[in-house]
């Protein structure tokens, strides 16, 4: 049996079908652009604000994270949902805050703020500024470990600061493991 349709009709759902995927394509660059902008917009609202004290803060703004060696400077926000950690690094709820004896638990997403930590070497100097102060930790060990592995984030009664984001780093998905970067406070 054969099928006949007319070039007409062809040409037209052709058509719509270009015309639908360009709207598309445009709908995800306008968000793109959105989620890239707000980043931006929270990003410097909070530099200014550690610079200028009397500035109003972004909402949630803890500080900011230092690692010179890799070229990375990043503001830090209370949180780990999504909309925190598609602006910042998220403060890992229920682990301690700078200046607190404790474990600092940071965590960001791997293909955004936390992309250079690939690089990291043991040594390396964090600091982490704050409205009442800048904290440094020297990097101590790296490890990946399995998600469901949250002792990495025990505290031990010192001074850690704990990082986390997803491993390995150039896995297309949901990552199956997690890297952890340890560093302890220089005094």
């Amino acid at each position: 049996m054969k099928v006949s349709v007319r070039r007409s009709s062809l040409r037209r759902l052709l058509k719509w079908t270009q015309r639908a995927l360009l709207a598309g394509a445009v709908l995800m660059l306008g968000y793109c652009g959105f989620v890239l902008m707000d980043a931006w917009m929270f990003q410097h609202r909070a530099a200014q604000t550690l610079e200028h004290p009397r500035t109003a803060a972004p909402e949630g703004l803890i500080g900011r994270i230092e690692i010179q060696r890799l070229g990375m400077s990043v503001a830090v926000a209370e949180g780990t949902d999504d909309p925190t950690l598609r602006r910042a690094v998220g403060h890992i709820a229920g682990t301690a805050l700078p200046g607190q004896l404790g474990n600092i638990g940071i965590a960001a997403h791997r293909d955004t703020f936390f992309r250079p930590l690939r690089n990291i070497r043991r040594d390396d100097i964090i600091t982490l500024t704050t409205l009442r102060g800048q904290y440094r930790y020297r990097v101590v060990s790296t490890k990946v470990v399995d998600p469901a592995d949250v002792a990495v984030l025990n505290s031990d009664g010192s001074e850690i600061l704990t990082l986390v984001t997803c491993y390995p780093f150039y896995f297309v998905g949901s990552a199956p493991r997690r890297f952890i970067v340890r560093a302890a406070r220089v005094l």
